[in-house]
């Protein structure tokens, strides 16, 4: 008889870590406290309109490849990709605004065009960011986070002194221009921590951005999430949503079942990808690994002020991703990092998905998702809510030269209270803990409970890290993981 795995969450690594384990021929059953599926990546209908309410960029295709490839699929068996062209806009000022190509040598240009020789340099950058993806991808990200020795490869001890040096340095000796240094900068974000902190290393996020590109799912993010969630049912897995589970039963050091919704369910194995602090509160004290201390010292990737908002026309001077970096990028880091707090004048992004993608909003209609990142655990009420919200839709009508606020059709915020109350988040935050050099592989949180047999966990605070690509590939780590402890 198969040995019965229960997964707490239905994010992308529980998606992830659910197929691989059918595949193994384990009986799983997802848990989801929520109605739909997807964790932070569902799905927001409204009127007509439709946004992701979390993830909104679709990069390193190949990651995404590889999950379907080891189940004999390919993406397009379940969803078509637009590869995006422009990939993104990044404004300045009303009149200073840099477009990136989809073409590697129309980027190379445009550097050139700001700043005479840089080309020259963003391609030797760019070399170092393809080498250094290639050694990621192949020899550490899929690594379960063990021990230092995961990371003492040949190729990695000839880049020792990049584990030690950070990408701003490297931009500030690269480029004079501040606007180039803050674009080649911008890749990194998404691992959570400011460049300055981020170790030189992860430039090869540079060649995820110019190297691979920039997709758009056709029909969204969620797009892939029913994806996964289709191969996992074509693998016979099964899904209880509004399923909260309230406790992690343990007996002899040994996992024995859950509770879900009052009700005590057998299981052999548990493997959350839940929030992991909210997965430890789940059990009792002695089996904890962590403590409050340990959480409260550690460096969180930043949480988000979210809008989701339907415009009742077509906009302009629009594209489909955009940067908005026209006020003080280092004032807002010291804001979301060194002194957490509302930021007084906040960078943000904005996505425009319906400019590709028809379904995204009615006809003649635009839908639009606007991010501003914020600190993990500030105050979080409607009033300041409204206050940000009027803060970015004046800057984003008067760099895009158009009047807007008479067009809303339809607006939804989502907080620090929200990731909260919908993903038990630790104080709120939206993309787990930053890669910084002390919260690098093995010196995350465990994805294997040393107190508790058969315990694990996966997702954005364990490894690899923050992002959609890392949370495919910690379902796979955690699976090879599990697999390999019932061997024993």
């Amino acid at each position: 008889m198969s040995k019965k795995i229960s997964i707490i969450g239905s994010g992308f690594s529980s998606l992830s870590a659910a197929s691989y384990l059918a595949k193994e021929g384990f009986d799983v059953t997802i848990y989801e406290k929520n109605k739909n599926i997807g964790g932070r990546a569902r799905r927001l209908s409204k009127d007509g309109f439709s946004f992701d309410m979390g993830p909104t960029w679709y990069w390193m295709p190949d990651v995404f490849e590889k999950f379907f490839a080891d189940f004999r699929k390919k993406p397009e068996d379940y969803y078509e990709l637009i590869k995006l062209s422009p990939a993104y806009k990044v404004i300045f000022d009303v009149d200073n605004s840099v477009s990136i190509s989809d073409d590697f040598n129309e980027i190379l240009q445009t550097f050139e065009e700001i700043e005479t020789g840089s080309s020259k340099k963003l391609s030797k950058f760019m070399n170092s960011a393809k080498v250094n993806y290639e050694i990621a991808i192949n020899n550490l990200v899929y690594k379960p986070g063990n021990s230092i020795t995961e990371l003492i490869t040949l190729d990695t001890v000839t880049k020792i002194d990049q584990f030690f040096g950070t990408i701003s340095k490297d931009t500030k000796r690269l480029f004079k221009n501040k606007n180039l240094r803050q674009i080649v900068e911008f890749p990194v974000l998404f691992l959570g921590a400011k460049p300055s902190n981020t170790p030189s290393f992860y430039n090869f996020m540079n060649h995820a951005d110019f190297g691979l590109g920039t997709w758009h799912p056709v029909g969204g993010m969620y797009k892939v999430v029913e994806a996964m969630h289709q191969l996992a049912l074509e693998l016979n897995v099964k899904f209880a949503t509004d399923a909260s589970v309230e406790k992690i039963l343990v007996k002899d050091k040994t996992v024995t079942g859950i509770v879900v919704n009052g009700e005590e369910i057998k299981t052999d194995i548990v493997l959350t990808g839940a929030d992991y602090h909210h997965s430890e509160t789940l059990l009792d004290i002695e089996y904890r690994n962590y403590t409050e201390k340990y959480w409260s010292k550690k460096t969180f990737a930043p949480s988000s002020l979210l809008f989701y908002v339907g415009f009742n026309k077509k906009l302009e001077n629009i594209e489909h991703h955009m940067l908005f970096f026209d006020t003080d990028f280092e004032k807002h880091a010291q804001e979301i990092y060194d002194n957490p707090k509302w930021p007084k004048e906040p960078l943000f992004y904005a996505s425009f998905p319906s400019i590709t993608d028809k379904s995204f909003a009615p006809e003649n209609h635009e839908a639009a998702t606007f991010l501003i990142p914020i600190a993990p655990g500030i105050e979080d009420t409607d009033e300041i809510r409204e206050t940000y919200f009027n803060k970015i839709i004046e800057r984003l009508e008067k760099l895009t030269n158009q009047k807007l606020t008479k067009n809303i059709v339809f607006k939804q915020s989502y907080c620090v209270n929200d990731f909260i109350e919908d993903y038990n988040s630790y104080k709120g935050n939206a993309y787990g803990l930053a890669n910084t050099l002390l919260q690098t592989a093995f010196l995350r949180p465990k994805l294997k409970s040393p107190k508790v047999k058969n315990l694990f966990f996966t997702g954005q605070l364990t490894v690899p890290g923050p992002g959609v690509p890392p949370s495919i590939i910690s379902g796979k780590i955690v699976s090879e993981l599990i697999v390999k402890s019932q061997k024993k």
